[in-house]
């Protein structure tokens, strides 16, 4: 039987909070509607002091940009978006269109189109996170999409180098330095100088998941993305620093960010506990993950793999590290879960930066509905068919309207039996 060693914050608190983002975001995506670019503008000069002549960056400035960075980073920047642009490959080169011939003179397929365009939220602020631009702008451009925009914030009024580097290298179309509600909003809305696009799709705080939900409809969104989640599965053959560094370098993300420990040993997580509170005091960014642990930590004692299995499968978390004497148990069995990180030569942060995999990921549970951002999303698997003989149209009118009339659509029953009158055999 499961034991919680440790809880995290009851849910009732986070739906307080969940609240009132909602209700801000709101009314800040209503003020762009309203007023455009002036509301762009205005919220720029507010939350990042940030107002230039033009949010979007001229090519002449892309170009000086990439010429400051230096070389190791752009080395470093090659390498992760080549490994990422590769297994993206693999991946649309995976989806095929197909065409089948059902009956006689009845053909189905499928085709898979490319969205026309998307815009890509690459976050600052303490965290710039630049990899985020190989995640969406290059997987978007693997995928086919014709036009990508990317916006990302400034960094203490300043433009982020490294940001648009990435941006410009994984394929922008057109890059904006702006944040927030204002720039998902100012993407999917548009205004007098950011044309609108079909789709917007990135990592971000927690107002810009709240944007992204409030917006979607009117656009395509990858998924709902909330706080980085981070699970270790562990048994008594596992490292204890290992799960502590592991945890706690994801909650770095912010103080939100949930963490959690499933083991099948006291011991274990014991010592993962004193570790924790080693390393809080020697972590650079402890003044983050202190919280995220204390707040939304989680140890979580069971029986036997097959109990772990199980309670990983209900959280769903969004990173699910296996540090168990046999991984593949898990890569065979759960189900539920965003990315899984399996043996200890691998980790959360590998994922998020270099290998090759997407780093946006489903959270808050959504995992049993959704996987990741990846090429298929940004792709429509659309559906055609013909039918190229009237004799077979007769035929399958007759079937057709008898079920349209079962369902008393008359309208719909006649379309068939029209088929069927100019087609049929004639008596």
């Amino acid at each position: 039987m499961s034991i919680y060693l440790k809880e995290g914050k009851i849910t009732a608190d986070i739906q307080q909070d969940d609240a009132k983002v909602a209700d801000i975001v709101r009314s800040t995506i209503k003020e762009i509607e309203d007023k455009g670019d002036k509301a762009i503008r205005e919220l720029s000069e507010k939350f990042d002091n940030w107002s230039p002549k033009s949010f979007q960056l001229t090519k002449k400035e892309i170009e000086e940009i990439c010429e400051s960075i230096p070389e190791q980073t752009v080395k470093d920047i090659e390498f992760a978006q080549n490994n990422i642009r590769n297994f993206a490959e693999h991946q649309r080169n995976s989806m095929k269109d197909i065409e089948v011939e059902t009956m006689p003179g009845v053909i189905l397929g499928h085709k898979n189109i490319p969205v026309d365009s998307v815009g890509c939220y690459i976050p600052g602020g303490r965290y710039p996170m630049v990899a985020s631009a190989h995640m969406s702008v290059l997987t978007a451009k693997v995928a086919g999409v014709k036009r990508v925009i990317a916006c990302t914030p400034p960094i203490n009024g300043e433009i982020p180098a490294t940001t648009v580097y990435a941006m410009h290298k994984a394929g922008a179309d057109e890059i904006y330095i702006l944040g927030g509600i204002q720039a998902m909003a100012g993407m999917a809305i548009g205004t007098e100088t950011i044309e609108a696009v079909d789709m917007i799709v990135g990592p971000g705080n927690a107002f810009v998941a709240e944007a992204k939900r409030q917006l979607y409809g009117r656009v395509g969104i990858d998924l709902f993305a909330g706080p980085t989640e981070t699970l270790v599965v562990a048994d008594e053959t596992s490292d204890p620093e290992m799960i502590a560094t592991d945890i706690l370098g994801q909650g770095e993300h912010g103080p939100t960010s949930p963490g959690a420990l499933i083991t099948t040993s006291k011991a274990i997580a014991e010592e993962t506990v004193k570790e924790i509170e080693r390393q809080l005091k020697i972590l650079p960014t402890a003044d983050v993950a202190r919280v995220s642990w204390e707040d939304y930590g989680q140890i979580i004692l069971v029986d036997d793999e097959q109990e772990a299995l199980e309670e990983a499968n209900r959280l769903a978390f969004e990173h699910v590290e296996i540090l168990t004497k046999n991984p593949d148990f898990f890569l065979e069995n759960m189900t539920n879960y965003g990315c899984l990180f399996l043996g200890p030569e691998t980790n959360v942060a590998y994922g998020d930066k270099v290998i090759g995999t997407n780093h946006t990921l489903p959270t808050k549970g959504a995992a049993r509905y959704t996987g990741g951002l990846w090429v298929g999303k940004f792709l429509k698997t659309v559906t055609y068919q013909k039918v190229t003989s009237k004799e077979q149209s007769a035929y399958l009118g007759e079937y057709a309207a008898r079920l349209c009339q079962l369902e008393n659509f008359a309208g719909h029953a006649e379309q068939a039996l029209l088929r069927v009158r100019k087609y049929g055999k004639k008596s």
